[in-house]
């Protein structure tokens, strides 16, 4: 005799909860600013500080929303680690995920294949959404009669042909009698569908898609393959409205890559093009002419998306004159710029500019201005870091962190937290205290010490 309990088996249940990476910038959920009043409070949605700045790009996320920025440039200068990348995505949290968000870092438009400006306009027309309305009438039911007609081929000789479709098809509330056109019939034998299935049939495109088996057939056998379906509510006759967004650079791509005959040479051409090509002039402004002839009907609207432009400085002065001219077209998406220089050399000039940028891109720019944390500041930001990446600290090394912040950066300091809990289980504690900041800091060298200490010797090659 074995007893129960020695045969009962206990199993856990994992989380079905998604466990996503950290990245540095994984704790901002929007930008913390109050609805009502637009005003920022010191700590707010993984935001610290910088109430300011802050304020300003919620007046911008007003603007796009009431979609009257388009075409319109904001610049966000300040000194590294102020959270110039940090507003810009609390700016597309607070956007939400209906309005296009792209971001890309200057540095990207230097391609061996692409031209500069074809990649800028690439990120332009991302960053454009285009919300299209399309009613779809859809007849849907359970078939309680399926015949088909057929007729004398008009061609002569022994041949028959199919002259139409008659379907019947029940729902809760009654049932239709459908006739349906000849080449319907080819759906509905490759669907497989007979008398008891449920059903619906697309009323524009004629497109037949078989739900499942009706239930109530359900005890018809003992063992059953099938997946069995209720009565469809309502009418057999629907109408619905589907909502879809796309991008301007989706219809770009959709219509750029040839449809391609069936033959051997249009295969072999499709094979042998894995390789990025430009999308004409031509073909963009055929698309914009489809665009607005959508819009005017009412059928479409245009939903102008945020692009940020990461190192802005980086961009030469062709891309510049680019955007010059990309910014005033109607068809241009609101264009976020965030540079950490000063007064330096515009790319591919001798000219100094502010920021790096031609004065004239700078006259059509609305300018944020981050400033540095204080040590307070960076505490705060640090315990935020600290429960995102779920590390226990203590108060005290909050503190040593914050010192150790108003000395180096802020990036350093938060680089430090991995190290440092490391360190605190090696030494059988949970929590981070001052003692394991200490002990990190003196392991590891931040830029501004490694540049001071090369500065006092004579590099490193003696």
């Amino acid at each position: 005799w074995i007893s129960g309990e020695e045969n009962m088996k206990i199993e856990e249940v994992k989380s079905t909860t998604k466990t996503a990476r950290v990245s540095a910038h994984t704790h901002v959920k929007g930008l913390g600013l109050d609805p009502q009043s637009g005003l920022a409070s010191p700590i707010g949605s993984g935001l610290v500080g910088q109430e300011k700045a802050r304020e300003a790009c919620g007046v911008v996320v007003d603007l796009i929303r009431s979609k009257k920025m388009a075409g319109r440039a904001l610049l966000l200068a300040g000194a590294p680690g102020t959270g110039k990348t940090a507003l810009a995505l609390g700016i597309s949290q607070e956007l939400g995920p209906k309005v296009p968000f792209c971001p890309m870092v200057g540095s990207e438009v230097f391609s061996s294949e692409v031209k500069k400006t074809e990649v800028l306009m690439e990120h332009f027309r991302r960053a454009i959404g285009l919300r299209i309305r399309e009613s779809k009438e859809v007849y849907e039911g359970e078939v309680i009669e399926l015949t088909v007609e057929e007729a004398e081929d008009p061609l002569g000789g022994y041949g028959r042909t199919i002259s139409h479709v008659v379907i019947g098809l029940k729902t809760t509330k009654g049932t239709k009698t459908l006739r349906l056109d000849p080449s319907i019939h080819d759906s509905l034998s490759k669907e497989g569908v007979s008398v008891g299935d449920v059903i619906y049939i697309e009323a524009n495109s004629g497109a037949v898609k078989r739900v499942g088996r009706s239930d109530s057939f359900a005890t018809e056998f003992d063992l059953e393959a099938e997946e069995y379906v209720p009565l469809p509510k309502g009418d057999v006759h629907k109408k619905k409205e589907v909502v879809q967004d796309v991008t301007l650079h989706d219809l770009d791509v959709a219509n750029a890559r040839p449809q391609g005959g069936r033959d051997v040479m249009s295969m072999m051409a499709a094979m042998g093009k894995p390789k990025k090509t430009e999308i004409t002039d031509k073909l963009r402004t055929e698309i914009n002419r489809v665009v607005n002839r959508y819009i005017d009907q009412g059928v479409a609207e245009l939903v102008p998306g945020v692009l940020f432009v990461d190192e802005v400085h980086m961009l030469d002065i062709e891309c510049f004159t680019y955007l010059n001219r990309s910014l005033e077209s109607s068809l241009s998406p609101i264009v976020i710029f965030a540079t950490n220089r000063g007064v330096c050399k515009i790319r591919g000039t001798d000219i100094l500019a502010p920021h790096g940028v031609p004065v004239d891109l700078l006259d059509r720019m609305l300018i944020v201005r981050t400033i540095p944390y204080s040590p307070e500041e960076m505490m705060q930001i640090m315990a935020i870091r600290a429960s995102v990446e779920g590390i226990e600290t203590d108060e005290s090394a909050l503190k040593a962190l914050g010192e150790v912040g108003t000395r180096t950066s802020l990036r350093y300091t938060v680089q430090m937290l991995t190290p440092a809990r490391i360190l605190a289980e090696t030494c059988g504690r949970t929590a981070i205290s001052d003692e394991d900041i200490r002990e990190v800091d003196g392991l590891f060298f931040d830029g501004k010490a490694s540049a001071k200490l090369l500065a006092s010797s004579e590099g490193y090659m003696k």
